[in-house]
């Protein structure tokens, strides 16, 4: 029964009356088409008991009981013999493939072209299989497919295994099934005729057949009639409910876990290769339902072996490589899942910054060990030490990285890891070169699976750190602001005339935003080294945010840190811009350098652009920016000297 539309007060185009249907109207589409359908129209009420008889599909109930009672009284009072079982078995498989490779894959799918001969032939066995005709068949196939686990859905798997089994036949759905489009079936003339004969097709091809074979084969008509018939048609029946039921309940998701299709080989064996429907609804067109050449699907043998004898073509199959990346896709889902579930180590953030005297004198108390900057507590472990307690313990309160990265001994990624979860703190100024990745970062971690975002932040943010130096409304304007500041004065340094904001004029507060954040960089580097001699680096990428109409970019680079006498000189490298031109970059630093910036200490800067290849005025994406802050040294704020 169709539902009638709620009214609605106001259209999107500002008109009253009826909402529109996105289906009709190809000028109105909703965001959520299911949700705007269900809001829109109303259910059926709910089934009471007054109305409980109005309701029941007795045709269905006939069929899904009557068809079962017969097949046990039918066993019970039948001798089975062997031509017969032979028979019911073959018909079995001629009928369910008919299901398989016609209903479904031809015609509901289109996944491949079929000659007349073979279209006849799988539409009478279909007939034979009391499933409905094509065009009603497949009209409810391609709504499942369209709506799959909503309320649109005929056969909701989300409403229990019962219901998507045969509980949807048994009553009228309390909604109308979501709209899909069978105009195709309905222009083809074969398809036409079945439709309307299909209820002589019904006994013919499930009845007449099976018990003419029988009696004219081997003069048994009762078994036939029974075995090859009733029996028959009741295991094909529930074969392709399963499709409906079982694939949404059994099995895995190796292509996508949005939706309740599973893959499971028992599916396949009952459903005559069906089993594989994760597969399935990814990829629906294919005319494949198992990809594997051990996976059981005998209707994709039969299409292909249909082809190779010239009976059918145009085999429809999605290309490999993004069934591939469905694959990869889950199989990183798992890996992040089982990436949770394992403990990992402290890093540089989370642990004290401990001074070199606190060190030695922690290290009287319990074996602290020093490697790549990071401070160890081997507490539990020297008699565990599969090199022997006394050669680790000569290390307490001493840097042992050369010792365990080769020098004494070259230590497996397995003892790297597990060094690694007793680290403690992190030595004041003794945190190993960015560059050495192999000693700073633990093998474990060298590759994490990490969902989108978490790597290169969709805001304008500084991947090492907490702090923001543009928001996502703030970012672009930035940049016009200094374009747009009529008192700019023109500088010129080292042959390259860049125009910035003189700075005693007031601070955009997007730009001094930027700059803070390049400043607390610089300032948080510095502070690291000990020894006024000392040199570091450390790598850090900044990614804009996304506006409308424009691309990101992302500038990644190094800090370069060195003393000289009292005073620190941090320069900052941008080794790499992606997506933003040389006069943009330029710009971005000149704002982050010469604006005011709120600190005890003066601070000063200057900007260079060195250029690579053999003309030093070349523009493009080769050139390198050098950004210099020198200030002198601070300590460490707000973090314990104690392990």
């Amino acid at each position: 029964m169709a539902t009638e539309p709620c009214p609605s007060k106001k259209s999107s185009a500002g008109h009253t009356g009826a909402a529109k249907d996105p289906y009709n109207d190809p000028l109105f589409v909703p965001e959520n088409y299911v949700q705007h359908t269900l809001l829109t129209t109303t259910p059926l009420p709910p089934i009471t008991s007054s109305s409980f008889f109005r309701e029941v599909e007795w045709i269905s109930v006939f069929a899904l009981t009557g068809i079962p009672a017969a097949s046990l009284y039918g066993a019970l009072t039948t001798t089975l013999r062997l031509p017969t079982f032979l028979l019911a078995f073959a018909y079995y498989f001629y009928t369910g493939l008919s299901i398989t490779a016609g209903y479904h894959r031809l015609w509901a799918h289109r996944s491949y072209n079929a000659s007349l001969p073979l279209q006849i032939f799988l539409l009478l066995g279909a007939s034979g299989a009391v499933q409905g005709s094509v065009k009603w068949w497949s009209r409810g196939h391609r709504a499942h497919h369209r709506y799959t686990d909503t309320d649109l859905d005929p056969y909701n798997a989300l409403r229990g295994f019962f219901y998507s089994h045969i509980g949807w036949m048994l009553v009228r759905p309390r909604r109308t099934i979501g709209k899909a489009d069978v105009s195709d079936l309905g222009k083809d003339p074969l398809l036409q005729w079945q439709h309307r004969h299909f209820t002589w097709l019904i006994f013919i091809m499930a009845f007449g057949v099976p018990t003419a074979i029988a009696h004219f084969g081997w003069g048994d008509a009762k078994g036939g009639f029974v075995y090859a018939g009733i029996v028959r048609l009741l295991v094909v029946h529930h074969s392709t409910f399963c499709v409906n039921s079982l694939a949404h309940w059994i099995g895995d998701s190796p292509f996508d876990d949005k939706h309740t299709p599973k893959n499971h080989f028992l599916t396949a064996i009952v459903t005559v290769g069906e089993g594989y429907h994760n597969f399935h609804h990814q990829f629906p067109t294919d005319y494949r339902n198992a990809i594997e050449w051990y996976q059981y699907d005998p209707t994709k043998w039969f299409i292909w072996l249909m082809e190779c004898v010239g009976l059918a073509s145009q085999l429809k199959m999605f290309p490999s490589n993004e069934i591939q990346k469905g694959e990869l896709l889950m199989e990183m889902k798992r890996l992040r899942e089982k990436q949770e579930r394992v403990e990992w180590c402290k890093h540089a953030d989370q642990l004290p910054v401990v001074s070199y005297e606190s060190f030695q004198k922690q290290s009287t108390k319990r074996p602290l060990v020093l490697v790549s900057g990071f401070i160890h507590d081997l507490s539990g472990f020297l008699e565990h030490h599969p090199g022997g307690k006394p050669l680790l313990a000569r290390y307490i309160g001493k840097d042992a990285t050369t010792a365990f990265f080769g020098g004494v001994y070259d230590h497996s990624h397995a003892a790297h890891n597990l060094l690694s979860m007793k680290r403690v703190g992190i030595l004041d100024g003794g945190h190993p070169h960015i560059l050495d990745i192999a000693k700073l970062v633990p093998p474990g971690e060298l590759m994490r699976v990490v969902k989108f975002g978490e790597t290169f932040p969709p805001s304008g943010s500084w991947t090492e750190g907490e702090e923001t130096a543009w928001s996502d409304e703030d970012a672009p304007k930035a940049v016009k602001d200094i374009e747009s500041d009529d008192n700019a004065s023109p500088i010129e340094e080292d042959g390259h005339l860049f125009k910035t904001s003189a700075p005693e004029h007031p601070v955009p507060r997007r730009v001094e935003m930027f700059q803070q954040g390049i400043m607390r960089k610089a300032l948080r580097i510095q502070s690291r080294l000990a020894d006024p001699k000392d040199e570091m680096s450390v790598g850090f990428t900044f990614v804009s945010p996304v506006e409308r109409n424009q691309s990101p970019y992302r500038l990644t680079g190094l800090f370069l840190r060195s003393r000289c006498q009292r005073e620190c000189v941090v320069t900052i490298l941008f080794v790499s811009f992606d997506f933003v031109s040389s006069d943009t970059l330029q710009r971005i630093v000149c704002a982050a350098s010469d604006m005011n910036v709120s600190h005890p200490s003066p601070i000063y800067s200057r900007i260079k652009v060195a250029q690579s290849g053999a003309n030093p005025h070349s523009a493009g994406p080769s050139e390198r920016l050098c950004f210099e802050i020198r200030c002198p040294p601070v300590s460490w704020e707000g973090r314990t000297n104690a392990v």
